[in-house]
């Protein structure tokens, strides 16, 4: 699709993305759990010493270019107190039919230049890529500010989840992605894992960066999509120790899923500005990603994959 005809549609999208936002609200809210919400908390406190000499500001690592080009437009999806939420899109510059979409999520910094530079670079691959905002505009430049954020978003549980669902709504709906998969970092890995929850049976992939993640049977017996989890052996927030109950419950259940432990690497491996980072890890961990992504969200995969 030429620029011209991708603003047309774009133009299209909002109209709909218009009526979609004052038409479409749950009429009853879900109960609140109270015990994911502690279980939140003290992640938050986890991430906190986790990141306490991280900074926000991009790297040239965080900077490669797409693949191919791309167009982006920073739209609005949803309301929070009154105020539109605004997400980043970004899709492949030729593409003239609808193509599968990523939700993307961001780590506990926020929806940055990174998370942008990394919708962008997804987009390249051939996705249609939407990153959303869950501090509502908002972005922290120190690990204090990032605390304050993500324990705001941890207790508002249900915002989140609203938050979620609109962007399932965008890309489903007025995007028309044919196949939906979800992909965070951090505090987003958890939610992508959140978002498998919220679409046990609509989410075709669901990919998990050291986010906190659940042996609780209950909330992963549902989930249809399969799983990528990666995590690093080494992660004092996200301890391995979990993420073995998480696997042994997916065995259980008889998921379909795959998770990987980089030996020698911390929390946030595959952030750029963070004192973790790992190129080898980060660089292995996007080549699983690509390829778990084409697998289940590929146009011509057949409903039964797996």
């Amino acid at each position: 699709m030429h620029r011209t005809n991708f603003a047309r549609a774009e133009t299209v999208w909002i109209f709909a993305l218009v009526l979609m936002i004052t038409g479409g609200c749950e009429s009853e809210k879900p109960a609140v759990d109270q015990a994911a919400v502690e279980a939140g908390r003290a992640n938050v406190e986890a991430m906190s010493e986790e990141h306490a000499d991280d900074t926000s500001e991009p790297s040239p690592a965080a900077m490669i270019q797409p693949a191919r080009p791309v167009v982006s437009q920073t739209m609005a999806y949803t309301e929070h107190k009154d105020e539109l939420v605004y997400g980043y899109f970004s899709a492949p510059a030729d593409m003239f039919e609808p193509l599968p979409a990523v939700i993307m999520i961001h780590e506990w910094w926020g929806l940055n230049d990174n998370i942008r530079a990394m919708a962008d670079r997804l987009a390249g691959e051939g996705y249609i890529v939407f990153a959303v905002d869950l501090f509502h505009g908002s972005v922290a430049a120190t690990p204090g500010e990032a605390r304050v954020l993500m324990m705001e978003a941890i207790e508002d549980p249900e915002a989140a989840e609203s938050n979620i669902r609109a962007a399932f709504r965008f890309v489903s709906e007025t995007a028309g992605a044919p196949r939906i998969g979800s992909l965070g970092w951090c505090f987003g890995g958890g939610m992508s894992l959140k978002t498998a929850e919220l679409f046990p049976e609509e989410l075709d992939a669901a990919v998990i960066y050291y986010g906190q993640v659940t042996d609780d049977e209950k909330a992963l017996r549902p989930i249809g999509a399969p799983i990528l989890g990666l995590f690093g052996a080494d992660d004092a927030g996200i301890k391995v120790e979990s993420v073995e109950e998480f696997r042994a419950a997916l065995e259980r259940l008889r998921k379909n899923y795959t998770v990987h432990i980089y030996p020698g690497v911390g929390h946030a491996f595959a952030n750029p500005t963070g004192a973790n980072y790992s190129a080898a890890a980060a660089e292995d961990a996007w080549a699983r990603t690509l390829e778990f992504l084409n697998l289940h969200l590929a146009i011509n995969v057949p409903d039964d994959a797996g």
